[in-house]
């Protein structure tokens, strides 16, 4: 196996030595492709590690592209840290598109699997039709061939206009015996693509956006029933200037104080792509507005390292499109210069990667990308070190 030392500014320092701005080594001690089936478009994943060492990751497969009506909630495991992977089972596959895919093990030993529905895809099947009867060419002219069209003609017209609004909906699912079997799916008051976290005081907390709902507020829910219920906490403020449509896709972190961060991605035109912080020192009641840090890329997955740092991934949307990773000594109020820990796909149809922490101090994170010659989006993987 090859090793790839990539060295930063700041030095290979100890890390109880670390000014809180210092940015660590990293070294890259593996990178692969661990989706199994080619032939579907992989979107959003999310990996999560067990108590007994079992990672999972969920996401949605069964796509054709990153937009389309037959996205599933999908799922694997691996008992070798990442070495191998199982192959895929479907846990959730509604008549609509099925998205972004958060996983997470409770404290009493539930997992519990995020998703959302949408309609994303309607006005996309609405211009093939109209391109159809309209072309005086046949479909020369028509962005589909005439099989897809059909596939998603059909796919659509399983429901009617108003069961598949009906369908739209924010969603979890829970297993009670280590994902042998799943609950039917439970609403949620939020979304966001990596799901909630668990809380030291029991609770869970989930940071969110409600995605069909009028208005469309930001902020933070709870659950002290292991998730099966859940209430709105607090909204979380706007930075100047800006309103909760500004932002979409937010997680948090407890850090070793108790202190709660949140990041969230900037949607509006004048944020497109940052990624804003908001804090909580009361457990959740209250939030700072959000605000900059620094950092362009998103959406942002946050991890409390065993060692009390705080760890930030999220893709990067640019050239060398790939995705960076962030340190924190100070519990989120500086971060490190950015960190790449992939930097080689075709384009910016990439990201949302998660991170676990091994036994043996390692990282592994887990995120989607269009690969150079590879047709559709892959689930790919890098086992990683801080030095």
């Amino acid at each position: 196996m090859t090793l790839v030392k990539i060295l930063w500014a700041g030095g290979l320092l100890a890390a109880a030595s670390w000014p809180a701005t210092a940015t660590p080594a990293i070294t890259v001690l593996e990178t692969k492709v661990i989706s199994h089936d080619a032939q579907y478009y992989h979107g959003w994943p999310t990996v999560a590690r067990r108590a007994n060492g079992e990672l999972w990751v969920a996401w949605s497969g069964g796509r054709e592209a990153h937009i389309c009506p037959f996205g599933q909630v999908q799922a694997m495991t691996s008992r070798d840290d990442g070495a191998t992977w199982s192959w895929p089972r479907v846990l959730l596959d509604s008549a609509i598109d099925d998205r972004d895919a958060g996983v997470l093990e409770t404290v009493q030993g539930t997992l519990l699997v995020t998703t959302f529905t949408s309609l994303a895809y309607e006005p996309l099947l609405k211009k093939q039709a109209a391109l159809v009867e309209l072309s005086t060419n046949g479909w020369k002219s028509a962005g589909m061939k005439p099989e897809q069209f059909a596939r998603w003609k059909a796919c659509h017209e399983r429901l009617n206009d108003a069961e598949r609004k009906a369908e739209l909906g924010q969603w979890l699912i829970r297993s009670a015996d280590g994902g042998k079997t799943w609950s039917t799916r439970l609403p949620s008051p939020v979304n966001s693509p990596h799901g909630p976290i668990q809380l030291r005081d029991g609770r869970l907390l989930y940071a969110g956006k409600e995605l069909w709902a009028t208005p469309k507020r930001v902020g933070a829910c709870e659950s002290a029933d292991d998730g099966r219920t859940w209430r709105w906490l607090a909204e979380i403020p706007a930075r100047a200037g800006e309103t909760c449509a500004d932002y979409v896709e937010l997680h948090a972190v407890e850090a070793a104080s108790g202190r709660l961060l949140v990041q969230a991605r900037g949607h509006g035109v004048t944020n497109k792509f940052e990624t804003l912080q908001a804090e909580s020192d009361d457990g959740g009641k209250t939030w700072t507005a959000l605000h900059s840090i620094g950092v362009w890329g998103a959406p942002s997955h946050l991890l409390r390292l065993r060692d009390g740092r705080l760890l930030m991934t999220y893709g990067y949307r640019r050239p060398p499109f790939g995705n960076q990773a962030r340190v924190s000594a100070d519990e989120g109020r500086t971060w490190s210069e950015p960190l790449f820990i992939s930097r080689d796909a075709a384009n910016g149809d990439l990201g949302y990667p998660s991170t676990v922490e091994l036994d043996d101090g390692t990282l592994l994170t887990i995120w989607y990308e269009q690969l150079k010659d590879v047709p559709k989006a892959v689930l790919r993987q890098v086992r990683w070190r801080l030095e």
